[in-house]
């Protein structure tokens, strides 16, 4: 589960971390000559988002998150029935074993050091397996963000959208007449509905 909240959380550290420029056509910037907004900062085409707020409120993250929790809670009732039956059969062992040939308790704990053996590998494979769609995800999640970021900005006549997060600012201050979050989170949910239909 730290592993999903972690994995998670460096979405948010990318989107933070990084400033996702986004060059406008020369044309489109003439055109919409910043007189759009009403703020120096958005004439001049620079906006922010506030990641924090875009991952709380966009419906696509939601649901990946809320998938992944979903998954690592099964994995993790999976592994832990696997061990649970394991250290049973440990502990009869151990309750029999005087009762046992030497070749007998030998070939018992062969078997059981296989298991053992095993039970590691699936614990291995499983959350190698999970974390790999995790990854996926996020590289999706982040393309999906700064693909429609891309468009939003160029529509808007910006040249620059940066990122703000309470948590690791890369911002320390901006007017809050250029936060465009509440948009890019609509339009975003917006697309989300598209998909789902």
């Amino acid at each position: 589960m730290k592993k999903l909240v972690t994995s998670i959380s460096k979405i948010a550290v990318i989107l933070t971390l990084s400033a996702i420029v986004v060059s406008c056509n020369k044309e489109q910037a003439k055109s919409t000559g910043g007189a759009a907004s009403s703020s120096a900062g958005a004439a001049e085409g620079i906006v922010y988002v506030n990641s924090d707020s875009l991952l709380s409120n966009y419906d696509y993250y939601k649901a990946v998150r809320d998938k992944f929790q979903e998954k690592s809670k099964k994995a993790q009732a999976d592994l832990t029935a696997k061990g649970t039956a394991f250290q049973r059969e440990v502990a009869a062992y151990q309750q029999g074993a005087a009762n046992l040939s030497a070749e007998q308790r030998a070939n018992t704990e062969e078997r059981l050091a296989r298991k053992q053996q095993e039970l590691a590998t699936y614990n291995q494979n499983a959350g190698n397996a999970l974390a790999n769609e995790e990854a996926a995800e996020n590289d999706k999640l982040y393309n999906k963000v700064s693909d429609y970021l891309k468009g939003y900005a160029k529509s808007k006549g910006y040249k620059i959208v940066l990122t703000y997060s309470k948590s690791n600012p890369a911002v320390l201050y901006a007017d809050e007449s250029l936060d465009v979050t509440k948009a890019v989170v609509d339009g975003l949910n917006a697309d989300y509905k598209k998909e789902k239909k």
